[in-house]
Formats: structure tokens, sequence, C-alpha cells
């Protein structure tokens, strides 16, 4: 004797080898032996075999209509057997039976189970509504089915172009169209990102990285909404000095500038800081939007300013005006010893904005051994350099960081590659010229004195700490071992870091003796650090990460050539003509700072991957420099990041 019988939700056939009353030994047709429960036994049969019946009902159950057999059916619950009986008028046969047990078992919308072989009769309301839900599904498969095909043909579908970005950067994968691009790309092997870049969703490999940005702390873009204008300072006195700024060609947020005036005893050096902190204060609608982007974003080619661009130019350091400032004078003795200092708020007459491009060629270290030729400003800069190197040896530590090299990034937008919009130049400028010196030492008297007088006078402010090598901010003044100053208060960029900002707010009311913005454990001082950390950091990341794509844009618009690079560690080699760090796994086991030559093999801008091969060792070139410090530098004396003119776009 044969029976069917259930098992895991699937129906199976066996012969019966023991019966007993509540349960049976069972072979199944593949020779396997189990044993079974009585009440899982759907029906006993004789003929067929237990190997043919499913195969036979299966055959059978194609010719029956499962909409007939809803119409037919009674409204109460019933056996399959029992409805067999009735379907074909007569006694079903096993094979009958079973096919009407698989017809209804395939049906759950028309016939719900009420137990092993048992159902009932879908009521029609419900049935109604699930066949609704089905043809939905349905539509809805065709639709991804299609959106996939469109995608592998390259084409990008019209219910993508608006959810681009979401699905690259935070897809939801509920959605239809997640759907198709993941079938799409499970089926040529494409990552999402190569696919929609195939399919013109973006208009090259730079907006993807860029947008990707955007998309996390930009989410809704990078215009800046309507605020009230900033307060006039009312009325400064005007400062009797003649101020000038040192900065890269293309730096827009002056934030600061140097005077010097001859004394009785020695020289009056002025260190003017720009002063938006007196245009508009905390809780206004310029605060908020500082305190939600909290610094400039810098990348190659392009940069988001913290403060709107008109805000900027009303208070930058721009020469040919009259700017508000927060000035700190040190007096000045004609030995170089500075014997006295004086903050004060006011206007300060700035006559030139002095670039690096213009000013290093005559003022460098040998113009300042040969004593080289006459230059406006050349006795100004000769003496702050002069006193930088008294400042510098009173701290014991050097300012200038003279192992790095710096690397200046432009991007011409105009012209268009294979990659698109961008041709790129990278430029080398060794760090630690006098002119570095100058403004990093005067920058790191500013703040390590502002610093002091705020923690004197018991006002909060946030400082820049290293102690142990670690690196940290803090709201209470500590000592920064690696500037060898007893504390650092970032005061010297308030047009583009929000820490400046607030310690510039809190500067104002020492100076005039009012109550300062961020009383003594201010929650808001707390929480707007923490979020300068982070932030900061995240900016920083990204401004590393479009400098390394931008490198790899480099190698390709040169045709991948061959390039020297020296050895960091094992297989990890850095570039000498450009700030690219890769491995190269075909390279031997060679000592750190060893020069090597390299086939570049391939590049890719979606993962911003080099593949290289070791070609040969070279020998140590002539007045090579060392290679750049991979440590966190500590000093005011970093340049600003290169800005160039953004993409027309944007412009």
């Amino acid at each position: 004797m044969n029976l069917l019988f259930e098992e895991d939700g699937a129906f199976k056939t066996g012969t019966i080898l023991t019966d007993n009353d509540a349960s049976l030994q069972v072979e199944t047709p593949h020779g396997k032996r189990l044993k079974l429960k009585s009440n899982h036994v759907l029906m006993r049969f004789a003929q067929p075999s237990a190997g043919e019946l499913l195969d036979r009902a299966e055959a059978e159950a194609e010719g029956l209509d499962t909409e007939f057999l809803w119409e037919v059916c009674s409204d109460d619950e019933f056996g399959f057997v029992e409805f067999a009986r009735e379907y074909f008028g007569h006694e079903p046969s096993p094979v009958e039976s079973a096919a009407v047990l698989l017809r209804l078992h395939a049906a759950p919308i028309y016939f719900h189970r009420k137990g092993r072989g048992r159902f009932r009769k879908a009521p029609t309301e419900i049935l109604q509504a699930a066949l609704i839900g089905l043809e939905k599904k349905r539509l809805q498969a065709a639709s991804v089915e299609r959106m996939r095909d469109e995608l592998l043909a390259n084409q990008l579908p019209e219910e993508l172009k608006p959810l681009v970005r979401q699905l690259l950067y935070k897809p939801d994968r509920n959605r239809l169209e997640t759907k198709a691009l993941e079938a799409a790309c499970a089926e040529n092997g494409k990552s999402p990102a190569r696919l929609l870049l195939d399919c013109g969703a973006l208009a090259s490999s730079h907006e993807l990285h860029f947008d990707r940005f955007l998309f996390e702390y930009f989410p809704t873009g990078t215009a800046f909404p309507a605020v009230e204008e900033p307060t006039e300072a009312g009325e400064l006195p005007l400062a009797d000095v003649r101020a000038f700024s040192i900065d890269d060609a293309a730096t827009t947020e002056i934030d600061d500038a140097f005077s010097v005036t001859p004394t009785a005893t020695g020289w009056r050096v002025g260190i003017h800081i720009a002063a938006p902190g007196l245009g508009f204060g905390s809780e206004s609608g310029l605060d908020n939007i500082a305190r939600q982007r909290l610094s400039t974003v810098y990348m190659p080619g392009n940069k988001i300013t913290m403060l709107p661009e008109d805000i900027v130019g009303r208070f930058t350091l721009g020469e040919g005006r009259d700017c508000p400032a927060l000035s700190l004078y040190l007096d000045v003795s004609r030995d170089l010893i500075v014997t006295g200092n004086e903050s004060r708020i006011e206007r300060v007459p700035v006559v030139a904005n002095l670039r690096h491009h213009d000013i290093e060629p005559v003022f460098n270290e040998t113009t300042l051994t040969e004593d080289g030729p006459d230059f406006p400003w050349k006795a100004e800069l000769t003496l702050l350099w002069e006193l930088a190197s008294v400042l510098e040896a009173g701290r014991g530590k050097p300012a200038a960081n003279q192992n790095m090299v710096d690397y200046n990034f432009s991007v011409d937008w105009n012209a268009v590659t294979e990659d698109g919009p961008g041709r790129i130049e990278i430029g080398r400028r060794a760090r630690g010229s006098p002119l570095d010196k100058l403004v990093a030492e005067l920058m790191i008297a500013a703040n390590s004195t502002w610093g002091k007088a705020l923690a004197d006078a018991g006002i909060p402010a946030l400082y820049r700490a290293q102690t142990g090598g670690k690196v940290r901010m803090t709201t209470a003044a500590a000592p920064h071992e690696g500037l060898g100053v007893d504390c650092y208060a970032w005061s010297s960029s308030p047009l583009r870091r929000y820490v400046d900002l607030v310690n510039q707010w809190q500067l104002i009311a020492w100076m005039q003796g009012s109550e300062p913005t961020f009383p003594p454990k201010s929650a808001e001082l707390l929480a707007a650090m923490r979020d300068f950390e982070l932030t900061y950091a995240a900016y920083a990341e990204f401004q590393r990460g479009m400098e390394r794509y931008w490198c790899v844009r480099w190698l390709r618009q040169a045709g991948h050539p061959p390039v020297s690079a020296r050895v960091l560690r094992e297989s990890l080699v850095r570039l000498e003509n450009i700030p690219l760090i890769f491995k190269v796994p075909s390279m031997p086991t060679l000592p750190p700072g060893t020069r090597v030559q390299l086939a570049i093999d391939s590049t890719d801008l979606i993962d911003v991957e080099v593949r290289a091969t070791y070609l040969e060792t070279l020998a140590e070139a002539s007045g090579a420099e060392p290679l750049e410090s991979e440590d966190e530098q500590e000093s005011e004396n970093l340049p600003e990041p290169v800005e160039a003119p953004p993409p027309a776009a944007t412009a």
C-alpha cells in the first residue's frame, strides 16, 4: 500500500513498510526510510506506484481551471477528496484526487487552507482584493524588468532620473527603481556607479564623488538662504598703520594682515584679524548658517564657503579699504624682544594684498642671505621674518615643517578631457619658506596670546591642545606640546572656521568688558566644539579624497607615463611628482625612502585606484627633497588650500 503525505510544506509519496495505529514506517521512491505520524497521511492508494502519483497528478492538474473550481465549490470547509468527488461526479481515482489537491494548494488566494488537505473558499471581497494585489505585483515585476533592460542597454529610465543620488548613496531596496538597478548590476557585473555613469546619469566621475559628499553634508544644496544684513560695527577708531596681507593667488577669505610701525624703542608689530563677529552675533541668521557649515570646504578646483560670498566680501581684509578688525599689537625692542602687547577693536587700513607668487621670487632664503633686490614691503617683511625667527627659537619648536612639500592643485574647468570637464595641473611648493615662517609665527603668537588672555579673564574659549602626542579640542586652556605654547585658541580665521568665530565673540566681549556670548560651562559651546571636530575631520577627509581623485586624473591625462616614487613601507609607495600613495604588489622588499621606477598599468576613477608594476630601483637624486611626513602637523603655517574658479555650472 502507498500513501500521500505532507512534510515541511511539500507533498510526498511513499510505500508503507509498517503500519501502527499512531505511526507508520515509510520508504520513499528514492529509498529513504522515515517514521511518519498517522495524522500526516493525506491519502492511501494502491495504484499507481508511489513514484508515479505526483507526476501524473501534476499533469492532470494542468487541465483544472482555478477560477472554475472556486465558482463551483461550496462556501463551507471541505476536504480535497470530497471536493474531487463532487467535481468529477464519481469516486475519484488517486491521481484525480491528488490533482485537485495540487491545484487547490497552488491557489492560496482562491482557497484558504484550514488544515492538512482541507480548504475553504475565499470570500468574494477578499478574493477581489487579492487579485488586485496580484495584478499590481505583476505590473511591478514587468516595470522592474523593463527598467532593467533599459539599463542594460545603457539607457537611463525616466523613473530613475530624479533618484540618481539616492540610488547611489542611500538606496531604498523597497523601491522598484532600486530593484531594477540591482538586477541590471547582477546581470552585467557592474557596480551601480559604473552602470549609471555608462547610462549618462552622471556628467563625469567627478560628479559621482562630489555629489556623494553633498548628499551627506549638504542635502538641501550649497545655496545660502536669505538672511538679514550684518549690522554696522559702529564708530571704530581708525588705526594709524599700513596693513598688508600675505596669501596665495586665489585666496578670497583674507582673515589676517600685518603692519609694522617704527617706535622710539623699536617697532610696533600689528596682527590684524578680520572681524565678522562685529557684524552679527550668536543665534542670528548668519550664525545659524556658520553653525551648520562649521568650516569652509576646500577641494581642488572649487570650495564651499562657510559664509555667503557677499558677507565674506564685506569683512575680508581687501586692499584699499578700512576694514573692521581685532588687532593684536606686539611691542618689539630693537633686539627683537617682545616687551608687551595690546589688543584693540578698530578699523584697519589695508593697503596691499601680497600674493605668494609675486613675493617669493624676491623674498626667499637666497635673497635674504644675499641681500636681494629692493621691492615694496621688503623692509617690513624682513623685520617680520627676523622677529619670527626669534619667536620660533623662543618656542623651541620649528614652525614651518621644513621637511614638508605642499601641492597646489589647479583645475581649468574650461578644458574638457576624456574623463569629463576639468584639466588638472599639480604644482609643488616646498614648505618652510621665509613667508611661511613669518605667517606661522605671527599666527601662533596671536592665537596663544589671546587664548591666555581669555583664560586669565575666566572667559571660556575653544582651544587646540596636544599632550602625549594626541591632539584634541577643549574648552579649557591646555598646553600644545607640538607648538611649545601654554595654550592655543584658534582665533585667526573667523571667515572660514566656526571655532575662530566663536572665539572672536569671546574676545570682543573681553575687549569691550561685556558679558561673554558663551558663559562658563556653556552647553552650546561644548556642542559647537564636538560638532566642529567631527565636521572638520570629515571635510578634511573629503579634501584628501578629492586630491587623490585629481592625482589619478593627472596620471590619465598624462597618458599613464612611467613614474618615480619613494617607498614608504613594504609595498606602499608615494609618487614624487604628485601626492599619490598606493600599493605595488610586485615590488620587492626595499628600505623606506628608496626611489623606484614604476609602470602605471591601469587607473580607475570610480574606485580611485591605481595599479602599477615595479620596474627598477633608482639612484638617489641629488638634492632630493625628503618625503612628506604622514603625521598630523599642528601649525598655523599650513597655507590656504589652492582655490580655483568653480565649474561653470556652479559659478
